[in-house]
């Protein structure tokens, strides 16, 4: 019994080992990082290792695409917030056009579930752009 359980362990720790290395990651196709863009620009959005789906879509390993302005990741399972600075792309759009006034400016993409709850920092990419 104590080898079966052993045995049991090594495979759920193997299986922990397999999942960490296909590890969920977001970045920005578009712009990259420190660019200079005129209003409006092109911002697109990719993920590895999730599906984009629509909000209101619950199924594992899924979700949507925010951008946060001048605003951090949000942390796992909490909420993204409905306001100006933070931008839904409930209906699964990879990308966009932002139309920002002349100005730095921190983007931060943060991937979340179909009920807008975050996956945490680790499903977050920032960039900082400056429109001119």
């Amino acid at each position: 019994m104590q080898n079966i359980l052993k045995r049991a362990g090594a495979a759920l720790a193997l299986g922990g080992i397999v999942l960490g290395a296909s590890a969920q990651t977001v970045s920005f196709a578009e712009p990259a990082d420190g660019a200079v863009v005129s209003s409006p620009f092109k911002v697109k959005f990719a993920v590895s290792g999730m599906e984009v789906k629509p909000a209101g879509e619950m199924a594992a390993n899924t979700g949507h695409h925010h951008l946060i302005i001048n605003g951090a990741s949000i942390k796992e399972g909490e909420s993204v917030p409905f306001d100006d600075t933070h931008l839904h792309f409930g209906k699964g759009q990879t990308e966009t056009e932002v139309k920002l006034p002349p100005g730095k400016y921190k983007l931060t993409m943060q991937f979340a579930n179909g009920a807008h709850q975050s996956y945490g920092p680790g499903a977050s990419k920032t960039i900082e752009v400056t429109v001119k």
